[in-house]
């Protein structure tokens, strides 16, 4: 039997490896905190928090926007070509997906698509830090003088060899580091008889910080006279308000939208 395996009920093994996540992020309130300030700060300029991750991390992305308990001011940058897991193998498998997510110079054409502002803010997420495209992403933000906070998992990103040539990891290109918790490999749970652990906490970690995060941001612009416009279910608020909330945040995420493609043209123009 592994040494590791768990003597106890494989979920409540899981739940019990939660339950240091938990406090894990709990440890992590002064970065939480300046994360939000960066945020809020970005919103309440009329501009973007910019989200991006590949892979498996593209969970977090849609955890931060647009759901219900979210709201406009967040830019969700997903790439289907690095994100699009369900044919699994075949046309748009996870094969082309990993290797594209390991391509030198792919980041600065996703960026291209927007006119950025040092008054924007980035959270850039990768469990390992260690693939070539968040890598240059967080890079790309950082050389238009946007702050950029990551969240991985420090257990798995210091365990882990960057494919960058370079040698760098997402967390050397970071203004802020948040940590979901996870452990090396990220699997938490050993069964008898089973050699490879199962049960993932990445995802565990990186929701409850997005979820703590965005407690956060909203408080901020509440107080600033600024409450933002939250996706709220028809069952706590009724149909015609929630519609009416849907609507006008949609406009809102549309409205500030726009200036990073209508400014395009002009920001990319060469001298």
């Amino acid at each position: 039997m592994n040494e590791n395996t768990t003597t106890n009920d494989p979920s409540d093994e899981f739940l019990n490896r939660c339950e240091g996540i938990l406090q894990t992020i709990r440890n992590q309130k002064s970065e939480l905190q300046k994360s939000a300030d960066w945020f809020a700060d970005s919103i309440l300029a009329g501009r973007m928090v910019h989200l991006f991750g590949s892979g498996h991390s593209r969970i977090m992305v849609e955890e931060m926007w647009p759901r219900y308990g979210s709201f406009p001011g967040f830019n969700p940058m997903v790439e289907l070509s690095l994100t699009y897991h369900n044919a699994v193998v075949g046309s748009n498998g996870q094969r082309q997906a990993m290797f594209l997510e390991n391509v030198s110079g792919l980041a600065n054409q996703i960026l291209r698509n927007f006119a950025l502002n040092t008054k924007d803010s980035a959270l850039v997420i990768s469990s390992s830090g260690c693939n070539v495209v968040p890598i240059e992403i967080a890079q790309g933000f950082q050389n238009q003088g946007i702050r950029v906070v990551a969240l991985v998992s420090k257990a798995h990103s210091e365990a882990s060899t960057s494919n960058h040539p370079e040698g760098i990891k997402l967390t050397d290109v970071a203004d802020l580091v948040l940590d979901t918790g996870a452990p090396s490999g990220d699997s938490m749970v050993n069964i008898s008889g089973l050699d490879t652990p199962v049960s993932p906490g990445s995802s565990v970690g990186g929701c409850m910080i997005i979820n703590a995060l965005k407690a956060e941001i909203a408080h901020r612009l509440t107080q600033a006279g600024a409450p933002p416009k939250v996706l709220t279910s028809g069952t706590l608020i009724g149909r015609e308000r929630a519609t009416q909330l849907f609507n006008a945040a949609y406009d809102e995420h549309a409205r500030r939208l726009a200036p990073y493609y209508a400014e395009l043209e002009k920001t990319h123009q060469k001298p």
